[in-house]
Formats: structure tokens, C-alpha cells, sequence
């Protein structure tokens, strides 16, 4: 007769693992990274491979110095490498986007414990520093030219910008903002691309709806609120980015279905108020950040609460 064996629950067994779910996300990046390829050329590659090297480098040499088991092979380092390239301009140079990467994995996800430990996320902390640190370069936007493999460095404005500065006749039409025909970061311009990948997210169950759509949202109605245009706001800048491959970050965002709905919210909130009234014409890394400081919280307020009775003498 063979042993019972009793563990404490979960008591479900799903082959899903770190490295299968970061494979998901590599391909559902894949869109965007060849959207940047045909709208900024091959200088794009450059920065994303680039940014990757450092970022798996970097991963590798700090656990070797600290002694510790590397992860590099889960992909981890690989897909923040890729977001943050994605995050950046394609003139940017090299040893900027290297530098970031350095930030992103060594002080925003090493130094806190390494992956599922790092309070907010990587990317996105890292374009904040290097945006407070290389204003200049870090908003010095490239003219797309599709499928040109080599477009010239001749800089534009991107439709966040002039839109900010109240320059509404000169803004793109909303096909070329959801192809991706606009200035702006190598991987936030096309819209198409990033709804795709998310929707690939979502039948793969490795995010769901709840933060996008609520992020999406919020923006959305905000800008109706406010008398803004709405496809142009929504269309813009990082928030597709943002809302599909950031904002549904494991470590750094609620557990709780509720507490998603919440984060994405709060993340549109702050996204409006700092593109409408602030010194920034966007605002979604700054909303990202702030809301992962506030996810212990969010977590805290949204916990399932289990249900005691009283036991009958």
C-alpha cells in the first residue's frame, strides 16, 4: 500500500514555469521590435541588442560577485532589456542605453533580491533616471521613415509633445499613430503592434485584462472629461507600453483582481494629471513607479479575507 503523503495547499501543478512565461513575453514583444526596425531602421537593433547584453551581463557578473545561483538563463534579464530598448530613442547613445540597463538590473532588481523581489519595475525606474540624467538625448526624437533602413537623425516633435505646447494642426493622422509613423521611443509608437502582443498576453493567460483595460480606460475617460482628444491621447507616447508590458509586472503590481483594476486606475490618474498639468508631456513612467510603491498597500486593502465561524460547544 503506498503512503499518503498531506502538504499544504495549492495543491495545483501547472508546467508553466519563469522562463516559459518570459518566452511569452519576448514574443509578444516581437511585434514591436520589428515596428521599430521599420519605422527608425537598424540603428533600433543596435540599442535593443545593446540593452539586452548589458542587462543579461549585468545579471550575471552581480551573482557571481555575491556568490549567488545565476538566473540569466529564465529570460528575465532579457525581457527587461528589451523594454527598457523599447523605452528609449533610437539616437540615444549606446552607453546611455548601457548605463540604464546597469540601473535597471543591478539597483532596481539585484540589490532588492533579484527576480519577484524588486518593488517596482526595472524599465521604468531606469527611464526616469536616465530622462532626469540625459534630458537632451533622452527627448531628441528621430523622423520615422518606413521601411528605410537607414533614416537620417533629422528630429521631430513627438504628438505628446505638441500637443502639450497646443500645436493641434500638425499632429499625425490616428492611422499613422496606430501603425506607429510617429516620432517618438522605439517601441511606443506603434499601437497596433502592442495590441497584438498584449492580446497574445491575455489567450496565453500569462496577464490579464484587468490593469490594461483600467489603465487604457481611465486615460481615455479623463481625456473626454477634460476636452481632450481621446484617440490621440490614447494613441500617444507609452501608454499601450505601459498598460500591457509594465504595468502587469508580477513582482511590482497587486495579486488580487481588484487590486489590478485599482493599480490601473491609479496609474491612468496620474498618467493625466502629469500630461495635463505637469512640466512632463507624458507621465506614465512616473505613474508606474508611484503605483508600485503604493502595491503592499493596494495588496493589503484588496486580500481575501477568510471567513471564521464559531464553533459550537
Amino acid at each position: 500500500m503506498s503512503k499518503m503523503i498531506s502538504t499544504v495547499s495549492p495543491h495545483f501543478h501547472k508546467p508553466r514555469t519563469t522562463r516559459t512565461i518570459m518566452l511569452d513575453v519576448i514574443i509578444a514583444l516581437a511585434p514591436a521590435m520589428i515596428a521599430s526596425v521599420i519605422f527608425f531602421g537598424l540603428r533600433s537593433l543596435a540599442v535593443i541588442a545593446d540593452c539586452v547584453a548589458v542587462c543579461v551581463v549585468s545579471e550575471w557578473g552581480f551573482q557571481k560577485l555575491c556568490k549567488k545561483d545565476s538566473t540569466v538563463d529564465d529570460l528575465s534579464a532579457v525581457v527587461t532589456g528589451i523594454i527598457l530598448a523599447l523605452n528609449l530613442p533610437v539616437t540615444i547613445p549606446l552607453w546611455q542605453a548601457a548605463l540604464g540597463s546597469v540601473i535597471a538590473i543591478v539597483v532596481v532588481k539585484q540589490l532588492f533580491g533579484g527576480i519577484g523581489q524588486n518593488f517596482a519595475n526595472p524599465a521604468a525606474t531606469a527611464r526616469i533616471i536616465l530622462m532626469t540624467a540625459f534630458s537632451g538625448t533622452m527627448t531628441s526624437w528621430a523622423v520615422p521613415k518606413a521601411f528605410d533602413m537607414l533614416p537620417d537623425a533629422t528630429t521631430s516633435a513627438t504628438p505628446l509633445a505638441m500637443m502639450a505646447k497646443g500645436q493641434t494642426d500638425g499632429l499625425p493622422s490616428y492611422l499613422d499613430m496606430f501603425l506607429g509613423n510617429t516620432g517618438g521611443c522605439l517601441g511606443e509608437t506603434c499601437a497596433l503592434a502592442l495590441i497584438l502582443g498584449g492580446v497574445y498576453l491575455m489567450i496565453r493567460r500569462v496577464i490579464t485584462w484587468h490593469t490594461p483595460v483600467a489603465f487604457i480606460g481611465t486615460v481615455a475617460l479623463m481625456s473626454l472629461v477634460c476636452g481632450k482628444d481621446v484617440l490621440a491621447q490614447v494613441l500617444s507616447g507609452g501608454l499601450m507600453i505601459a498598460a500591457f508590458f509594465m504595468a502587469t509586472d508580477y513582482s511590482s503590481t497587486p495579486a488580487t483582481k481588484w487590486g489590478k483594476l485599482i493599480f490601473g486606475v491609479g496609474c491612468g490618474l496620474i498618467t493625466i494629471l502629469i500630461r495635463f498639468w505637469g512640466n512632463f508631456p507624458e507621465g506614465v513612467s512616473f505613474s508606474l513607479l508611484i503605483m508600485n510603491i503604493l502595491t503592499p498597500y493596494i495588496d493589503k486593502l484588496t486580500r481575501s479575507k477568510p471567513l471564521v465561524g464559531e464553533v459550537d460547544e
